[in-house]
């Protein structure tokens, strides 16, 4: 079977670790590498003999991949992904899949009418311990609450990064699309009302942009969440990792374990890492106390992040040797971003919105 080829476009952290992954699995060749200024560029040697370019459009005409891999500022994705379905390729974009639902909508259609298979970056959705904690969420009965936050205190480079990422998204929005989606995987509830609030924490940002959010979440099963996040220096590290979900049975958490107290909030790892999983049960004895011990579940083997962007690709690769129906896939992406882009609406505006 003929490999796929593929144009990677964008080579930060996240587009790096793609690119790396494409050349490590069978089934993929390296076509192209587009990113801005990249002939400056100091490339791993698996990348090194691959063709550059600096400009999508050259490239997309040039290289005509199979595939191409779009790893840049979110305020291109949606634009780059229909060019490039349009061109004939299939594609894997990065989170978030547009600026807007609308054009999240449109990325959609044009992967439906096109035919091409569109895969988005939701990266825990292949950690098999994300996996194993919704799961076990699934069995704590109905309705949930949802604690989750992911906050980074930044500096230096990760503070430039997240400095461009505020040029046009909230941290609740660029992080907050993951641990929505985890929650709507857990209730499969239909959201309802979403309210957010925010602040700005420096003026080092555009005017009417803010780097600390808070978004709550009601379905229409009674589940009931939120996810808090804020970038930048001023950021405290006390609590900064909270993945808990709470049911009528009992609770289950991602707790860190306690040799990680030296990981820091703005490690990319740290962000995927789970360390332990806590399943307590609420079961009660005649005489109050409780039925059951809770359980620790160890998840120290599990993937780091390159082995995590590996297994994304590896999974776009069997959607499009088998013909996989990626309809849900798609559908839950857009789910995801309606409600984070909601909560950023009810930030500007000071009031809930309905779903």
């Amino acid at each position: 079977m003929s490999a796929q080829r593929v144009l990677v476009v964008g080579l930060g952290n996240m587009g790096l670790s793609h690119a790396l992954a494409y050349s490590r699995i069978d089934g993929y060749e390296i076509a192209g590498l587009c990113t801005r200024n990249i002939d400056g560029m100091s490339l791993p040697a698996a990348l090194q003999d691959a063709p550059r370019f600096s400009d999508f459009d050259e490239a997309l005409e040039a290289v005509r991949p199979d595939v191409v891999s779009i790893n840049t500022w979110s305020d291109t994705h949606a634009a780059y992904a229909i060019r490039a379905m349009e061109a004939g390729a299939h594609v894997f974009v990065e989170k978030p899949l547009a600026d807007t639902v609308k054009d999240a909508e449109r990325v959609v259609e044009t992967a439906i009418r096109t035919k091409r298979k569109l895969v988005i970056g939701y990266i825990l959705r292949h950690h098999p311990s994300w996996i194993k904690f919704i799961e076990i969420a699934r069995t704590l009965g109905t309705p949930h609450v949802f604690r989750m936050n992911l906050n980074q205190q930044s500096s230096g480079a990760a503070w430039e990064a997240h400095k461009r990422l505020l040029q046009s998204l909230s941290p609740i929005v660029d992080c907050g699309v993951h641990y929505v989606d985890v929650m709507c995987q857990i209730t499969k509830a239909n959201p309802v009302q979403v309210h957010g609030v925010g602040t700005r924490l420096t003026d080092d940002m555009p005017a009417g942009m803010y780097n600390y959010g808070h978004l709550h979440v009601t379905f229409d099963d009674g589940s009931v969440g939120w996810y808090e996040a804020g970038w930048g220096p001023m950021m405290s590290e006390t609590a900064y990792f909270v993945k808990d979900v709470i049911g009528p049975k009992g609770s289950v958490s991602i707790v860190m374990a306690e040799t990680a107290g030296d990981i820091r909030s703005d490690d990319i790892n740290a962000h995927t890492k789970t360390n332990q999983i806590l399943l307590h049960h609420a079961a009660l004895r005649d005489d109050g106390s409780f039925a059951k011990a809770d359980e620790r579940i160890s998840t120290t083997d599990e993937p780091d992040h390159d082995a995590l962007c590996e297994r994304e690709q590896r999974f776009l690769l069997r959607a499009i040797r088998e013909d996989a129906d990626l309809t849900d896939h798609m559908n839950d992406a857009v789910r995801s971003l309606r409600i984070v882009l909601a909560a950023d609406e009810a930030v500007r505006t000071g009031r809930v919105v309905s779903l």
